[in-house]
């Protein structure tokens, strides 16, 4: 019986078929990363506290200086964190920290502080305009207004660091995202709010 389906060309095409499509399926699924784990331990900036000076000023479009005291018009000043926040669970497990850095010289990155979350295909980082949701209301949220990508996640464990390009308006985009971008979904996200 099983020799003659194989002696049959109608055989060969759906087993051709099946092949195709589980090759797809891997592809674009890539389920060995739920399995597998990326670290990451990069520098991040030396900052004293998570709190600004009082008076430090409030951020602007990114590489826009910035007013108040310690602000690179005033005189030269360590790195400080100008907006912070803490995960919370989306699509999948998501726990860790982010925070809006300013360095010295007046430019601002974003730095992810012991983020743990599942690993996943095409896993971006974005900063967004959409208010952060806990539960599966905040899931598909932020590609619903403005957002800028900030890069691909480098990795889905550990403390990482992405620029924030020149001109990004940092008083509208006040969250992040670890956004799943192949199935337009947020596996983590935090609010950043302004440090006093």
């Amino acid at each position: 019986m099983i020799a003659r389906l194989l002696h049959k060309p109608l055989t060969w095409v759906a087993v051709a078929v099946i092949a195709a499509g589980a090759a797809f399926g891997l592809a674009w699924f890539q389920p060995w990363k739920l399995v597998t784990d990326t670290e990451v331990d990069e520098m991040l900036s030396a900052v004293e506290a998570t709190t600004a000076p009082a008076g430090a000023g409030t951020p602007g479009p990114a590489g826009a200086p910035a007013t108040g005291p310690g602000s690179p018009t005033t005189g030269p000043a360590g790195p400080m964190v100008v907006s912070r926040g803490d995960f919370v669970t989306h699509e999948h497990d998501t726990s860790g920290s982010a925070r809006i850095v300013r360095t010295a010289d007046g430019r601002y990155r974003l730095e992810l502080v012991g983020l743990t979350t599942s690993n996943g295909p095409d896993l971006r980082v974005w900063l967004a305009d959409q208010p952060v949701r806990p539960g599966t209301a905040g899931w598909r949220v932020f590609d619903d207004g403005r957002w800028v990508e900030l890069g691909r996640l480098k990795g889905n464990r550990g403390d990482q660091a992405y620029d924030i390009p020149a001109g990004t308006d940092l008083t509208a985009l006040t969250s992040v995202s670890i956004w799943c971008k192949r199935f337009s979904v947020s596996f983590g996200a935090a609010s950043l709010r302004a440090v006093a």
